[in-house]
């Protein structure tokens, strides 16, 4: 097949649509259900980087997409007790694979909602189980065993999207999109992101220990994919804050810097014990977290809209109890797809955690966020290689 008819593109009063190769056949099945343009924008980026995470680590991935970026991004490394919980997931027995996608979508569960999700091997049982419960528009994957399959077939009524992908597919170096009837060409972006990349530390601090290097290679395989311009926080094998399609460096890191901290908050004793209704789901859980942890909590304290969420009042979480448990986050690592200009990105990155930047360097003021890392004892890689996305 060379050609797959869409109902509409971006928008309902987008059409015709349709996908279609140049040369020999498409490299995707539908397997089920009916996926849309966007769905496909968001698989065929999330498949690229999942497949370049598994070939650069070893280990399985998973992504959950969102408008064309990542909102979370693991690999299949096992959970914490603590984060089986603020993931919801600690009913389940979690394969490597399964607890990769528990992971990309544990990392920022209000917007990872009705996600799409790419896995970088065949889908398992536990895996489909997983994805089952979750809500989500669809997966992508090389494969999917007859028991995943058969899961996910009853999703939504029957109309989850399930699309196969040929592992093997490599697609013409040469990439072209018409942007308002002008043809634009490029190279693709087929530079391989490697450990190699980060031996020039530049930094007083040298000392990048081997968990850190795999959460480099994590952030900047995610930051290629993410819209630019774009900042991601790693830690523990996953992507915990990604700020994406910003115009400037420091929202960047401000914004993913603010959803490392909920993710962080999100495992708070106090979060973790919420005493929320037995007829909750889990999107109206998540909901609920978020506005417990906001600015928003005490005016709905005063409404008494809390008891739609939970048994009893909660108590509050003060802004000192906040700031007191962001700062026992540790170890973090930060990657960003262009040069940071100034050593405000790097001190808004030390408010959550950040031990080891990973960044291209070129900046006329290379000079002052080196310095700013050195007055924090932060290690820092330069890398030479900028990672924009569009």
């Amino acid at each position: 097949m060379k050609e797959f008819s869409l109902k509409y593109g971006l928008n309902p009063y987008q059409t015709p649509a349709n996908l279609s190769v140049a040369d020999g056949a498409l490299p995707i099945q539908v397997l089920n259900g009916r996926p849309g343009y966007i769905n496909f924008m968001d698989a065929l980026n999330a498949w690229q980087l999942v497949r370049e995470l598994r070939a650069a680590t070893g280990l399985p991935a998973a992504t959950s997409f969102k408008h064309v970026s990542p909102t979370g991004v693991g690999v299949g490394l096992p959970l914490t007790d603590t984060l089986k919980q603020a993931y919801f997931v600690d009913d389940l027995h979690l394969s490597p694979l399964a607890a990769a996608y528990a992971r990309a979508r544990g990392a920022d569960r209000l917007c990872s909602y009705g996600d799409w999700v790419a896995l970088s091997d065949p889908c398992d049982r536990e895996t489909a189980a997983l994805l089952a419960r979750e809500v989500s528009d669809g997966v992508i994957a090389p494969g999917y065993s007859d028991e995943a399959l058969a899961i996910l077939r009853e999703k939504r009524k029957g109309g989850y999207s399930v699309v196969q992908i040929d592992p093997d597919y490599e697609p013409n170096p040469l990439e072209q999109r018409d942007i308002f009837g002008v043809i634009f060409s490029q190279g693709r972006s087929e530079l391989a992101i490697t450990r190699d990349m980060f031996q020039t530390v530049v930094t007083a601090t040298k000392d990048i220990p081997e968990s850190a290097i795999l959460d480099m290679l994590i952030a900047q395989i995610t930051l290629k994919y993410t819209q630019s311009n774009s900042v991601c926080y790693v830690k523990d094998g996953q992507a915990v804050g990604i700020g994406a399609g910003q115009q400037s460096r420091i929202h960047c890191t401000r914004l993913a810097g603010q959803k490392a901290d909920l993710w962080w908050l999100r495992q708070h004793p106090q979060v973790l014990a919420l005493p929320f209704r037995a007829d909750l789901g889990r999107p109206g859980r998540d909901n609920a977290i978020d506005v417990y942890l906001s600015d928003e909590w005490e005016d709905v304290l005063a409404d008494g809209v809390w008891q739609e969420s939970f048994t009893q009042r909660p108590e509050p979480l003060s802004a000192a109890e906040k700031r007191d448990w962001i700062k026992t986050l540790t170890g973090v690592t930060v990657g960003s797809d262009a040069f940071f200009p100034f050593g405000d990105n790097v001190e808004r990155a030390r408010k959550s955690g950040a031990a080891y930047i990973v960044q291209p360097g070129g900046s006329i003021r290379d000079d002052h966020v080196i310095a700013t890392c050195d007055k924090y004892g932060i290690a820092m890689a330069f890398t030479g290689l900028r990672l924009f996305h569009h």
